[in-house]
């Protein structure tokens, strides 16, 4: 092999032979660790700092807002709707008996 060149050549193969199986191997491992010190590069940076806030979260010091405003609503106001709802699911052509709904204006 020539100065400076990390290639094997035809000629350089035969001289190894050459001279015995115990050069050969000693050449192929060092070309296998001249391969190895490519692959690695420059040494890896170092992981980014973290922003000063995580994403995605509420801001230090703040809350998530507070349940919708329909949420607070009585149970009765809920139950009320979820009988209309069904009345008019389950019987199109039948006035409904939930109570709010008038008979005329259907």
């Amino acid at each position: 092999m020539t100065a400076g060149e990390d290639e094997i050549g035809v000629d350089d193969i035969k001289a190894v032979r050459a001279e015995g199986r115990s050069e050969l191997r000693a050449l192929m491992r060092a070309q296998i660790d001249i391969g190895r010190s490519r692959r690695e590069g420059a040494p890896k940076s170092a992981t980014p700092r973290p922003p000063g806030h995580r994403p995605g979260a509420w801001p230090t010091g703040s809350s998530t807002p507070g349940p919708p405003p329909e949420w607070s609503l009585p149970a009765a106001a809920w139950d009320a709707a979820v009988r209309h709802y069904r009345n008019e699911e389950a019987h199109p052509d039948a006035p409904c008996d939930c109570g709010n709904c008038l008979e005329e204006s259907r």
